[in-house]
């Protein structure tokens, strides 16, 4: 059997795309780990149209809802596979999972990315406690608080921005002696009366019983402790897209390199769309409409063949 279209990911764009498509009756399989993406882990989301608050464990639930309204003749799910390999076919392409290989005649790929964790004793236990990697998810449950941001580069300073709005204060700290971000972000990010920039950090712990109360740094040799409320981490994260790795074209950070009007790859009968791509800006929102509009380029390559 060939399917018309195979959807990699269950996020905000695969469970989108999964829906558009359904209802284009294109004969569709969804292949997923997991439903949720990223925010499946967050506690309060509240900037996901049409819920002033959702956790993101209920935000998942609500894909899965859905998108099984639509399961059937036109519609195939397989939760708990994840793809190992995409190859091309003479009739498209062939996407082989931990379980099973399948043929197809087009692909989108909504793999997402995975943040760069933090390693230092008391993050895995205080990660969601005060802990964070998402400054647009969490950063307003910090309002009126002290707060640390972790890294130096773009990421980094746009957080600090970002919480500065309703931060009491930002803290941002660096490994290095020298900012990875544009000197213009960070002369404009400093200049705010609220904010401090420590270079030469070396995080140590995070300290908190049953949420976040500090963190532990090392500078010049010399350990010291910073009282927060809440921790940003933006050091970095890692697109899911090892499995198409030489087939279409990425960035140095195996980003897929997208149209951004299309959102087709390098590759004709492949589409990407969120996180995983080279796309400017990445949100669940942006995911989702990202999707939709790859879905929509989808029907009419199938319906010009």
């Amino acid at each position: 059997m060939t399917f018309d279209l195979i959807i990699i990911g269950g996020g905000p764009a695969g469970t989108a795309a999964s829906i558009y498509a359904s209802r284009k009756q294109l004969k569709t399989l969804l292949i997923t780990k997991e439903f949720g993406g990223q925010s499946v882990v967050s506690e309060d989301i509240q900037n996901w149209i049409g819920f002033p608050s959702i956790s993101g464990a209920d935000l998942a639930k609500s894909f899965k809802e859905h998108v099984e309204k639509y399961k059937g003749d036109v519609l195939e799910i397989k939760e708990g596979e994840y793809a190992e390999m995409v190859e091309k076919t003479d009739i498209g392409f062939s996407v082989k999972t931990n379980k099973a290989t399948y043929d197809t005649k087009t692909v989108l790929i909504v793999t997402g990315s995975h943040r760069r964790q933090l390693t230092v004793p008391g993050a895995d236990r205080l990660e969601h406690k005060g802990l964070t990697y998402c400054a647009s998810c969490d950063g307003p449950l910090f309002s009126g608080q002290d707060v640390a941001v972790i890294g130096g580069g773009n990421a980094a300073f746009e957080t600090a921005s970002q919480l500065l709005a309703y931060a009491k204060s930002v803290t941002l700290l660096n490994r290095s002696d020298v900012f990875k971000a544009d000197e213009i972000t960070v002369n404009k990010v400093l200049s705010h009366p609220n904010m401090k920039a420590i270079k030469g950090a070396e995080l140590l712990e995070i300290l908190g019983d049953n949420f976040v109360s500090g963190l532990k740094y090392k500078i010049n040799d010399e350990e010291q402790e910073l009282a927060v409320a809440g921790i940003f981490a933006e050091i970095g994260s890692i697109p899911t897209t090892g499995f198409v790795d030489g087939l279409v074209e990425m960035t140095e950070y195996k980003q897929i390199k997208v149209d951004p009007k299309t959102q087709q790859t390098s590759l004709p009968g492949i589409w990407s769309a969120g996180d995983c791509t080279d796309g400017l800006y990445h949100q669940n929102n942006i995911a989702a409409g990202d999707a939709v509009k790859a879905l929509e380029d989808i029907y009419l390559y199938l319906n010009a063949r």
